[in-house]
């Protein structure tokens, strides 16, 4: 049974709604992981998603920052909403579904970007950051007897050295400090967590899923970062087929300056 699953930065869910349209008639997954969402609940625009054949949407918002949906058109049960750091961000939400035999729960994530100075002591972000990314090493992908466990999301780290544009020009930048990569590294360890992006293209290749609105050609300078992340439990890694990260949409109208990226399994 064929299944897939895209993770998307929006970067506002209202005002790239014609590209969320364009990604969906053209490859259609059987789930949609939004972030960056910046709407309110009540304002999320829940009819054109349902217009795409998502008839199970759950969302966590607020108003004008962060927020995680999850569109689904297979059935959503025992949604949750994790409150890292307990500052009532809207960075998390969870939910059941089952494919075939299985029960999976599922994880989407915000990670907060940390400012741009990678020091906690003048930068209270970047302490945010470091406070998330080590309430995160508590979440195991085996944490419930007789479940698979997807992750996803914007985790705001490039972890790898490949993972970036230039590992040593990038090394004191927000992102892709030590303290930052070898945080997120020890949450899959501890969680049992794998890297399926990874699984599928080796360590040894540049692999980016965001490009800097700031570049004046971000295509020709290729400046990139892998940014977004899909991981899962152990037992669904023989079971990935492929994952797409689809660049050309950093090139579409008003476009997120983070790109789709969507794993294929046959469950």
């Amino acid at each position: 049974m064929g299944f897939s699953i895209a993770t998307w930065n929006i970067n506002s869910v209202r005002l790239r709604m014609p590209i969320i349209e364009q990604f969906v008639m053209q490859h259609r997954p059987d789930i949609l992981c939004l972030q960056e969402t910046k709407v309110p609940n009540e304002l999320f625009p829940l009819s054109p998603l349902r217009a795409l054949g998502y008839e199970h949407i759950i969302v966590h918002g607020q108003k004008g920052y962060h927020g995680v949906a999850i569109a689904s058109r297979i059935p959503l049960t025992e949604d949750h909403r994790q409150d890292y750091c307990n500052v009532g961000d809207a960075r998390h939400i969870s939910a059941i579904f089952h494919r075939g035999s299985r029960r999976i729960r599922l994880h989407n994530f915000y990670v907060p970007a940390g400012g741009d100075e990678p020091d906690r002591t003048i930068n209270p972000k970047f302490g945010h950051k470091l406070d998330f990314i080590e309430e995160m090493k508590r979440l195991h992908a085996n944490a419930e007897p007789n479940t698979s466990a997807i992750l996803v999301g914007d985790l705001n780290i490039a972890p790898l050295e490949h993972d970036v544009w230039s590992h040593k020009q990038l090394l004191k930048i927000v992102s892709h400090t030590p303290i930052e990569t070898d945080g997120l590294i020890e949450v899959m360890k501890r969680g049992a967590w794998l890297d399926l992006m990874r699984q599928q293209v080796p360590e040894s290749e540049k692999l980016y899923t965001w490009w800097s609105y700031r570049a004046k050609d971000w295509e020709a300078a290729d400046r990139g970062r892998r940014l977004d992340h899909i991981w899962s439990s152990s037992d669904l890694g023989p079971l990935l087929q492929r994952i797409d990260i689809l660049k050309a949409a950093r090139g579409w109208d008003r476009p997120s300056d983070h790109v789709p990226v969507t794993a294929h399994f046959n469950l």
